[in-house]
């Protein structure tokens, strides 16, 4: 089994680098392989709207077609069974990095017809995924601040693309 995790944060050893090392220690201690990816390292930027990606046909189709530090590490994606993603909650959701990592990471993968199936994926399986968010808020003021909406928005979209997701919250760090 491989899991691999991606960090959103600036600070590699920081709560979210620190929750998400924890999961990938959980992990090998069932007999995955695991990797742990800092987005804050690598050189990209989110989706270019290319749409090299939605030509039917084309040597891109369902694959991002822009070629720099992203490129492998979406590569990867494919092999794994598991994804976990982290971010800190800045100004109500995940950080630019993350963000960008996941126009880059889902937009491939879902097809682009008229009317669209909400459930159409182009990944070719089924893998289990889950979002660690930090934030320095207690739950009742993210609830009451609505900082819970974008999350549900990225656990659905990891649904649709990948199958199962699932969510950890750590509070008021």
């Amino acid at each position: 089994m491989k899991v691999i995790a991606f960090n959103g944060s600036p600070r590699k050893k920081w709560n979210t680098g620190t929750l998400l090392e924890k999961a990938l220690e959980g992990s090998t201690s069932q007999g995955a392989e695991t990797e742990l990816i800092h987005l804050y390292d690598l050189n990209f930027k989110g989706c270019i709207s290319c749409f090299a990606c939605k030509t039917k046909g084309g040597k891109s189709y369902g694959k991002c077609a822009v070629k720099d530090d992203l490129a492998p590490v979406l590569r990867k994606v494919e092999e794994v069974d598991a994804l976990i993603l982290g971010s800190p909650i800045y100004f109500g959701a995940v950080s630019g990095e993350m963000r960008s990592f996941m126009e880059r990471l889902l937009f491939p993968y879902r097809p682009y017809v008229a009317p669209a199936d909400p459930r159409q994926t182009l990944f070719p399986r089924k893998i289990n995924t889950g979002f660690i968010y930090t934030m320095n808020v207690t739950e009742e003021l993210m609830k009451g601040m609505e900082f819970d909406q974008p999350p549900r928005v990225n656990e659905r979209f990891l649904r649709v693309v990948f199958g199962a997701s699932e969510s950890l919250f750590s509070f008021d760090t």
